[in-house]
């Protein structure tokens, strides 16, 4: 088996990839979250439904309504349908970068990528083996974004962790992905300008960035992936991120490697994650849920 990068306090061997982790953990039929100890190591995230020698925080876990790992177990397969046996459950960090304006930072990824293309996502990817979580983080942002923060002028805490697949629906197809994510929010003492004035995103992974406020992100937050009845939206959202703001909060990358203002219209944040697969241009359900983690740092 590979490496090991999600275990279960007490038990030496990581987690299999057919396993649901909120299932391990005691997660009931609900929408969740469920609380969660965690011990972080390097290129390690170890987990227990109950406090462990190590365990450093008490997260919210959560998954999709529609996750299909829960739902792998209670139905057949079809013959040579077969999900992988020699892997684990990956480790992935995301970082959740807030300016001293209280905007944060999301990017879309490009449409030639294999897993999630066209989706809004906040900066992340692996952990190496050996790396501490916070720097897997930063060595995303700054591989995504060209973005480098100066020490001394940040601080960061972590905000919850996320079951994700991909496909992220049995609809889609069996899932190849089976991840942890990790989302940190890291709060920097520059501002929104100053930050995106050092911005130099990778073309190959990143097709636009927008930085978004907090009622903005309210509303994308609060369409829920999988239920049937979303949560009241405010009334006087703007038509389009570009207009939530005296200044441009979108932009998006052209051929010739300039960029060009965006103007993304707020209800492109809004649309769910569909039945059948498709690529439309959505916040993920991952993210919907680290923005209600980040609205609730705030006090909104």
């Amino acid at each position: 088996m590979a490496a090991a990068r999600v275990l279960l306090s007490g038990r030496p061997e990581s987690v299999s990839f057919a396993q649901s982790v909120c299932g391990l953990l005691g997660a009931g039929p609900g929408l969740g979250p469920w609380p969660t100890y965690c011990g972080f190591k390097r290129g390690q995230l170890v987990l227990s439904d109950r406090p462990f020698p190590g365990a450093s925080a008490r997260l919210p876990l959560q998954r999709p309504p529609f996750c299909p790992f829960p739902a792998l177990d209670q139905q057949p397969r079809a013959p040579g349908a077969e999900l992988p046996t020699n892997r684990g459950v990956d480790l992935a960090v995301a970082v959740v970068l807030q300016s001293s304006d209280q905007t944060v930072l999301l990017t879309r990824r490009t449409r030639t990528l294999n897993v999630s293309p066209n989706l809004w996502v906040p900066p992340g990817g692996h952990v190496e083996p050996d790396e501490e979580l916070l720097d897997g983080g930063l060595r995303e942002l700054w591989e995504e974004s060209g973005l480098q923060l100066p020490q001394g002028q940040f601080f960061w805490v972590p905000l919850g962790l996320w079951e994700s697949a991909y496909p992220p629906r049995l609809s889609w197809g069996l899932p190849k992905y089976h991840h942890i994510i990790l989302y940190l929010l890291v709060i920097s003492q520059e501002s929104q300008q100053q930050l995106q004035a050092r911005i130099h995103p990778n073309p190959r992974e990143v097709s636009a960035l927008m930085w978004l406020g907090p009622d903005v992100a309210a509303a994308a937050a609060a369409t829920e992936d999988g239920t049937d009845t979303p949560r009241r939206l405010p009334q006087d959202l703007p038509p389009s991120v570009l207009q939530e703001m005296s200044f441009c909060s979108a932009v998006e990358l052209e051929e010739n490697g300039g960029a060009r203002p965006l103007v993304l219209p707020t209800s492109t944040l809004l649309r769910t994650t569909p039945a059948t697969a498709d690529s439309k241009e959505r916040v993920s359900t991952g993210t919907k849920f680290a923005l209600r983690l980040w609205l609730q740092h705030l006090g909104r």
